[in-house]
């Protein structure tokens, strides 16, 4: 499978979990082996393990899975097997930021705004190393009795970024601490979970009803009428609301969870969450509100901000970096959290870069077509 323009392929996964994950496996399969070799490589230099150990520490996540989520296991087994690789390889793919005790080096900005009181528009860009870019996929999943889900994802990846026909959107923002409990829910299966919910209120009474999160993450999650941000932790979760301006931002490090004591890392993470209270104070000094709040004021004022480079909000390669460190912005969300005119514009690659042309719209209509 060929990508046109730097735009990742547009997946339509229907059915059954097994079905869902069948299809996703055999259509990505060479993306999804080229991701186990930068994974190797990863893991090798960050956290000194061979595959065989990753592997080890795969099994317990397996376990979990198989009687917590079986749903969601019987979907990574349908991925093995659709591409010819072994299910924990694709267990270690999705339990990669537990395995790794936060050693990968990736940095992330997350928003929420509120629009109105009905509204809200979450935004993020994703910042990962850049290698991965070319696995990158956009995937629609329409399962049995749940909501249509919408994301943008890594290649064998059941979970990421993106918003559900029921209005509930999801961001990611790692946090990079030394605390892990297998027994609980790999971060990118709570995204997933999050985005097979209805509300808010569902998927966090879903993410709790499981025992919360394995590792130190934050997720935030939107909807027309409320946003929260969670730091979670296996040690105990935070939760923040919006702010006086209806606002929520976040990037690489807890603001209000105290139950861990993370070592310092990326200093540029507070850095970022100054900047972009900054750049957002500025918006709604200048009157800013309502529907003036559009992806394109978002990416031109905030997410394509190069201030503190290259660990600016807008990330780029340090070009001093190993191979597997050097990280840039892989791409730009905005989702519009409306119950009538829900919908999101991604831009693949660091914003602010010839980007009018390659805006790709979520939910993509039949004339975009998909594989």
């Amino acid at each position: 499978m060929q990508f046109t323009a730097n735009i990742p392929p547009k997946l339509v996964l229907k059915g059954t979990p097994r079905e869902i994950g069948l299809k996703h496996g055999r259509r990505l399969q060479n993306q999804i082996k080229d991701q186990l070799e930068i994974y190797r490589e990863m893991f090798d230099y960050t956290s000194k393990m061979q595959w065989p150990a990753v592997r080890m520490l795969a099994e317990e996540f397996r376990s979990t899975l198989e009687q917590s989520m079986p749903d969601i296991y019987v979907e990574m087994q349908g991925i093995a097997e659709g591409a010819g690789v072994d299910l924990l390889d694709i267990v270690a793919l999705n339990c990669r930021s537990e395995i790794s005790l936060g050693k990968f080096s990736d940095g992330c900005t997350t928003l929420s705004w509120k629009k109105s009181d009905h509204v809200r528009v979450l935004s993020q860009n994703w910042d990962w190393t850049t290698s991965v870019g070319k696995n990158m996929a956009m995937v629609r999943i329409e399962g049995h009795g749940k909501p249509v889900i919408h994301m943008v994802t890594e290649a064998g990846l059941v979970g990421k970024i993106g918003f559900n026909s029921a209005g509930v959107g999801v961001g990611l923002n790692a946090i990079k601490a030394p605390v892990c409990d297998s027994s609980k829910v790999p971060i990118h299966v709570a995204l997933r979970l999050c985005l097979e919910s209805v509300s808010v209120d569902a998927a966090l009474e879903r993410l709790t009803s499981l025992g919360g999160a394995a590792s130190s993450q934050y997720i935030i999650l939107a909807e027309s009428s409320k946003s929260l941000g969670l730091e979670l932790s296996p040690l105990g979760d935070v939760y923040i609301q919006e702010d006086r301006n209806g606002m929520i931002m976040h990037t690489n490090h807890f603001i209000a969870n105290s139950c861990v004591q993370q070592p310092p890392w990326l200093p540029g993470s507070p850095v970022r969450l100054q900047r972009c209270q900054d750049l957002c104070d500025n918006l709604v000094q200048a009157g800013v509100a309502g529907k003036q709040v559009t992806p394109t004021l978002l990416r031109e004022k905030i997410f394509s901000d190069r201030y503190n480079a290259p660990e600016a909000i807008c990330c780029s390669e340090d070009p001093l970096a190993h191979p597997t460190q050097k990280c840039s912005t892989l791409f730009n969300i905005v989702m519009n959290l409306e119950r009538d005119n829900l919908g999101a514009e991604v831009i693949f690659g660091r914003p602010g870069y010839g980007e009018a042309s390659a805006v790709v719209r979520l939910p993509w209509g039949p004339e975009d077509g998909h594989y």
